[in-house]
């Protein structure tokens, strides 16, 4: 990939020099408390570069799904609360996103200051399908910038085709901030002169979000070991009944073709051969290690059993490339957080390239309170990382390229 980046930015000088800067702040909040700050933290070194070299810093990001307006539900106050303790230096938060107040902070911005502007995705044209909506709305954002220049360092967004990401690449020179960078450089090593055996392991809700990968995967990896709800469509589609566990009937033949896929290829594909069998749906619901082929009409599974647990790390032990995305089961419910914590253990005492795909995994690990450091890398963006995996290309990462 052949992109300018932050260093190159930093040669050519930027004090005095107005640096828009789009970062993924999307994190989750109870409340107005952030329950985990790690996007924050990851954003965090690009900024304190460009505001220790003098530059005027405005950040652009998102949080959560507003439908193109302002909510209170969604405003980046938090986040700008936290920023300014990691930085040691106030952030201010504007009032708007391209009106009065967005203009008057950045008019009166110090060199080394920075803003965060409000959330981006309360203007409808960030995710406009219209391109031309879109290009207006990142024309706006350039000029609150003037003379200025763009780092994109959202890897968690790069995959969308949207007005902070995409389209104000064409409008100020762009460079690719050094989370994006270290981001790329990790899933190459997933995809180009992969160390072998290559094991991905894929939990989360639904078959149908992670189709493409699958499919994908299954021409690449060695063995895939899958969990978390999705693993009962793929335990309907052997033939078993999963009782009140969450199914996808639409995908079964889809996943039907997946495991002639993965037997033809020679992928050796790992299902749960026991879960936590729930009576209902609730951190505190009666449960028991059933098997997988038999999981009783009146119960769902809400994890992997104790003898999956012990497969699935059996299975991780020998590999040297492991990518892992989505939790074996309900980890927000202690009860039933057991097989995401053996999943992630055995990452952990793994010798192998280690890589969590951001989301929920990403927020399993830390809520479970394992060492981020205990991996070889955990990624800010799920989506992102899925994608590229797919073998999709990545819009803001195109874009990037396309200066060059």
């Amino acid at each position: 990939m052949s992109v300018k980046n932050l260093d190159d930015l930093l040669g050519e000088g930027v004090q005095g020099r107005y640096v828009l800067v789009r970062s993924d702040l999307n994190v989750p909040l109870d409340s107005d408390r952030i329950t985990d700050d790690g996007r924050v933290r990851a954003a965090l070194p690009t900024i304190k570069k460009l505001a220790d070299a003098g530059a005027k810093v405005v950040v652009t990001a998102h949080l959560g799904r507003p439908k193109g307006e302002p909510d209170a539900k969604y405003t980046l106050a938090p986040v700008a609360k936290r920023l300014s303790e990691l930085l040691g230096a106030e952030v201010a938060l504007a009032g708007d996103l391209v009106g009065e107040s967005a203009k008057a902070l950045t008019a009166g911005l110090a060199d080394g200051g920075v803003v965060l502007l409000e959330n981006v995705r309360f203007d409808a044209r960030e995710t406009s399908k219209d391109a031309a909506d879109r290009s207006e709305l990142a024309a706006e954002l350039g000029a609150l910038v003037p003379g200025g220049a763009f780092v994109s360092d959202g890897f968690g967004v790069v995959h969308r085709k949207q007005a902070s990401v995409y389209e104000v690449a064409s409008v100020l020179p762009a460079y690719a901030g050094g989370l994006v960078l270290a981001e790329l450089d990790v899933l190459k090593k997933l995809t180009d002169d992969v160390q072998r055996p290559y094991v991905v392991v894929l939990g989360g809700a639904k078959v149908s979000d992670k189709l493409g990968v699958i499919a994908n995967l299954l021409t690449k990896v060695d063995r895939l070991l899958v969990g978390g709800g999705m693993a009962y469509t793929f335990l309907k589609a052997q033939g078993h009944e999963v009782g009140q566990s969450l199914l996808q009937a639409d995908q079964l033949d889809q996943v039907k073709g997946f495991l002639a896929e993965a037997e033809k290829r020679g992928v050796e594909l790992v299902l749960p051969v026991d879960v936590l069998a729930a009576t209902e749906f609730s951190a505190d619901a009666e449960n028991e290690a059933v098997d997988a082929t038999a999981i009783p009409a009146d119960r769902q599974g809400l994890d992997i059993g104790p003898r999956s647990r012990e497969l699935f790390a059996s299975k991780l032990a020998d590999a040297k490339t492991v990518f892992w995305n989505g939790p074996m089961g309900v980890f927000e419910f202690e009860a039933f957080s057991g097989g995401t914590r053996a999943v992630a253990e055995a990452l952990v005492k793994s010798d192998a390239f280690t890589v969590v795909g951001g989301g929920d995994s990403a927020a399993a690990v830390r809520q479970l309170g394992l060492p981020e450091d205990g991996f070889s890398h955990i990624s800010t963006g799920g989506g992102a990382s899925l994608e590229y995996l797919e073998g999709k290309e990545l819009p803001g990462v195109v874009a990037l390229e396309g200066q060059n």
